[in-house]
């Protein structure tokens, strides 16, 4: 059976979560707590760069989100989630990799604000952040077009991997009111099983959001 090394509120794990639900697969959840889960030596021999998500395979493991999407894609091809057509296709990929690449980095500075981390309250990070967000917003509004979803008809890995993180900006204080095309693809998402099953509750936010804080103190208490 598979089984998914993640954390829920991790939208790296998250876009593989919602991939195995979308394809209905079976498989086994094992959440890692990130106050130390994750350098523990089991884990560390599943993956020695530590991170998350780790998919296991029965003897076989794969480790980095976009690898292990494209994993499942080609060992279970139904329902299918990558179009033939080069045009769809470039679009799938130039979407998950704005995503990788510029979107989140860019909400990074939007999460520690809203963690209370130390320069959580940089104004000039905080608007460079905003600026570069609306940057892809209107690059994702464009690509969108008419449809849908960003590969046509069909939901695909552009729509898992951008949908894992642009439905938790408002939650960052970032509204989509500019983007009318994504907020509508937004709102189709969101009624979606997967996304229902695994979109973060308050009180997950609120029980990571104290359990980091406490970390942070317990570190800043110990370098002192």
């Amino acid at each position: 059976m598979l089984k998914l090394y993640h954390q829920p509120l991790s939208a790296n794990s998250r876009r593989v979560w919602i991939a195995l639900l979308e394809k209905q697969l079976e498989f086994e959840l094992v959440e890692l707590r990130l106050d130390g889960d994750h350098l523990q030596p089991e884990f560390l021999a599943l993956n020695p760069f530590h991170h998350i998500p780790v998919l296991l395979d029965d003897d076989f493991t794969v480790v980095e989100s976009l690898a292990i999407l494209d994993y499942l894609e080609a060992k279970y091809p139904t329902p299918t989630m990558l179009p033939k057509d080069p045009k769809a296709l470039a679009k799938v990929r130039m979407v998950e990799m704005v995503t990788v690449n510029e979107l989140m980095p860019a909400m990074t500075p939007l999460i520690n604000r809203m963690m209370g981390f130390a320069g959580g309250d940089d104004s000039q990070k905080i608007e460079a952040a905003n600026q570069k967000i609306a940057t892809v917003l209107k690059f994702f509004e464009n690509l969108l077009g008419h449809h849908p979803y960003f590969g046509g008809e069909q939901l695909t890995l552009a729509d898992i991997v951008a949908g894992s993180a642009v439905p938790i900006l408002p939650i960052l204080g970032f509204s989509l009111i500019d983007n009318p095309k994504l907020s509508a693809w937004v709102e189709s998402l969101m009624q979606r099983p997967a996304w229902q099953t695994t979109h973060p509750t308050p009180e997950a936010i609120e029980a990571f959001k104290s359990r980091m804080q406490a970390l942070m103190a317990q570190y800043q208490s110990e370098k002192s």
